[in-house]
C-alpha cells in the first residue's frame, strides 16, 4: 500500500501523476495482479497493489506535489470473502 498527502490544492495533480506515471511503470511487471487508486479527504492519494511475488516499489512523485513524505506498507492477505 502506497499513501501520499498532496501539498495544499494539489490532490488532483498527485492523482494524475499516479495515473500517468506510477501506474504505467508498474504495468507489465512480473507478478502485478491488480492495482487500485483511491482519493481521500485531506488531499490524500492511496494506491493499493496486489502481487504474486515481491512487490515492485512505486516511484517517488515530484517533491512539489507532496505535503509530507510518502508512506508505504506491505500486507499479507489473511482472509477474503
Amino acid at each position: 500500500m502506497w499513501e501520499a498527502r498532496a501539498a495544499d490544492g494539489r490532490g488532483a495533480e498527485l492523482s494524475a501523476w499516479v495515473r500517468d506515471s506510477a501506474l504505467p511503470a508498474l504495468r507489465g511487471r512480473a507478478g502485478l495482479q491488480r492495482a487500485e487508486l483511491f482519493a481521500a479527504p485531506g488531499e490524500r492519494v492511496l494506491l493499493i497493489t496486489w502481487w504474486s511475488g515481491e512487490p515492485v516499489p512505486v516511484a517517488e512523485p515530484p517533491a512539489g506535489l507532496l505535503g509530507r513524505p510518502v508512506h508505504r506498507w506491505s500486507f499479507t492477505s489473511e482472509h477474503v470473502e
